[in-house]
Formats: C-alpha cells, structure tokens, sequence
C-alpha cells in the first residue's frame, strides 16, 4: 500500500527522521532521540508537522446548524474567533471520533479530525447534513498544518507574524487570520502537549518555505519533533487518543468525557446517550514505581481480581517514573493500589488524579 505524505515530506527526510506509517500516512516518528524531543518541548519549543490531520470546512447558511446536529455540543453559539473540542458519536452514542472545530465566521468553521478518522468524519458530516445548505470540503491534501510548542513558542512564532501584539493577545483556544512571509496564514492557540503553543495552518504550496522561516526564527530554542514525543507530551498531560482511550465502542461518560456533551440539544447518537445508565467504566490515570513502563495492554486487578487493561503506558520523560491510563470500573479513589501485569511480572501502580504533569508556563 502506497503510504500518503504531506508536503513536508522532503524536509523530513533530508532531516533524517526515522518515518513510520501512522493512520496511512508517512510521518516522522523522531529525528532524533524521542527523550531529546520531549524534552525540548518542555523546556524551550519543539516544532511538529500535523498535516496529516484532516482539516475539513463547513460553510454555509446551515453550518452551525449541521455541526449543533452532528457532534455532542452546541457549535453555532460559539463566538467568532474561538475553538471548542467535540465529539462525533454514532446512532448508539459511541465515540466515532474527538475532534477541534474553530469557528471563522457566521457561517464558516474549520473541523480538525484524527487521521484515521478524517475519511468518516466527512461522509458522517455529508450524509447528516441532508437538506441543509451546507458545504463541506476536504481540504486536508491542499493544506499544511505546523505545530510549534513550548514555553518559548510564543516569542518564536510572534517573531515572525505580521501582528506581533496580537499574536501574543490571542487566548487559549482562540484563533484569528495572520501574515507570514506574505502567506496568508490560519494560527490558533491549541495543542496536544501540555505547553503553551500554536497551531499553524496555511496553504500547502507554502509549507517548505514556512518550515524554514520558523526553523531559522527558533534557531537553537527550538528543534523538529516526531510522533513519538508529541505521544509521550499528551499523556503526561492526561490527553486521551483515539484508538487508545476514546473507541467507537464506549459512550464519552464512559471515559470521562461526560463533560463535553450538552444534553439539552437535538443530535446524532443523543437519545442513546440519554438514556444510558451509569456508566460502567471511568477512565483513571496511573502511577507506578521504578522504571518500566506498563504499556497499553497490560492486565490490571486489585487482590487478584481483574479490573481491566492499561490503554496507554510510557516511563514519563519528565516526572522520571512510569505513567499510565486506564479504563477500569467507576469509584475508584486516588490512592488505591493496583497490580499491573508487565510482561509476566507483577508491577505496584496507583490511582492518581489527571494531568500527571501541568505546565508553569
């Protein structure tokens, strides 16, 4: 199978980054040591490309409307200007996908998809959106997306845009239309890390030429980072993944996403939502002792009763000890100690409170 690229494709190669396929695309894993990465993500800025995500506009009189309609919250009171995280669910209220949608005008808003989901987010959105005057566009393949993140990416990026003032004005979770370069550029102040940082897009005609300018105006605070750092930045902040904790097969209250739907409205998988009972399952953050990871897989159980499976497990970069989370029954409290099978050995976790790490910053 032929893997997709991004345009950036040739800047990462000519880095020697190790590539790997994820979701069908040919993405940079490292180019480095992933330890290295993360690390300068946390401590000074580290620069990602994310064009892999899918990057879907809806536009039309109905825009709101369809979205209110298609995923769990109520897109078309949000203001002009800011972001808002979601989910799609299916008829039976399972998680189809979690996904960012920002909204650009009246009737205008940007959806940013997993990968992997990109192709079901867009026939979902098409096939729910019947009898509504709405437009919706894959723009994925045409656009580039950058992320730069880190306690210096604000001084970084600010040194290349045309506003710097404004830049630095923007909130978390906002967005607004910028210049780079003489590029139109879309920046918006989210990310999957835990730190301070932006989210670049622009068209892909561009990308190379972005890549550099940020490269040269991050200079020695900032390096280029894969896949496998941005996974160990989300976790140690309690970031869910799709695929990990969040499937088609569970309800967002059964993974502690509860909090994301708005009930009180008309949309797709609502009723099944409503009618739910208590969740059965709650998703929990782990704290284990030493030095070896508990990956995703492993068996965990209390006195030899079997709670359930870690869903994503890494030795933390930052907090120097392994980190883990997991979908297991609900009331368990912070403190309780767990078993975690680590291949074939017995390994001492804890029930600890999410994120594992908050940035200062």
């Amino acid at each position: 199978m032929t893997l997709e690229t991004t345009a950036l494709e040739g800047v990462h190669l000519s880095l020697g980054a190790t590539m790997t396929d994820f979701a069908g695309w040919n993405m940079p894993l490292r180019y480095s040591s992933d330890r290295e990465e993360h690390e300068a993500v946390r401590n000074r800025a580290g620069m990602f490309d994310l064009s892999h995500m899918g990057q879907v506009r809806v536009e039309g009189p109905d825009a709101g409307k369809l979205l209110d309609y298609a995923l769990v919250n109520v897109l078309s009171e949000m203001p002009i200007g800011r972001a808002r995280y979601s989910l799609m669910v299916n008829e039976d209220g399972g998680i189809l996908d979690d996904l960012i949608v920002y909204r650009n005008d009246e009737t205008d808003f940007l959806v940013i998809a997993n990968a992997a989901n990109r192709l079901t987010i867009v026939d979902e959105l098409t096939s729910r959106s019947n009898g509504m005057q709405v437009a919706i566009q894959d723009n994925t393949h045409s656009r580039v997306l950058i992320a730069v993140q880190g306690p210096l990416s604000a001084d970084i990026v600010a040194s290349v845009v045309d506003d710097r003032e404004r830049l630095l004005e923007l909130g978390y979770y906002r967005h607004d239309q910028f210049v780079i370069a003489g590029m139109p550029v879309h920046i918006a102040r989210t990310g999957y890390t835990g730190e301070c940082g932006y989210e670049i897009m622009a068209d892909a005609n561009g990308a190379e030429k972005l890549w550099n300018l940020l490269t040269e105006a991050g200079g020695e605070r900032m390096q280029p980072c894969g896949l496998a750092a941005r996974d160990t930045l989300r976790l140690e902040a309690g970031m869910p993944l799709y695929g990990h904790e969040l499937t088609a097969a569970q309800k967002p209250a059964d993974v502690g996403q509860g909090r994301v739907v708005k009930l009180d409205h008309d949309f797709v998988g609502g009723d099944a939502i409503r009618e739910a009972g208590e969740p059965e399952t709650a998703l929990y953050g782990l704290k284990g002792e030493g030095r070896r990871a508990a990956r995703a897989g492993s068996v965990l159980s209390i006195d030899g009763t079997e709670l359930g499976v870690i869903t994503s497990g890494v030795l933390s970069p930052t907090l120097g000890y392994p980190i883990a989370l997991a979908i297991l029954p609900p009331g368990l409290e912070e403190g309780q100690p767990v078993t975690a099978n680590v291949r074939g050995k017995d390994q001492p976790m804890t029930i600890t409170s999410l994120p594992f790490y908050k940035s200062t910053n």
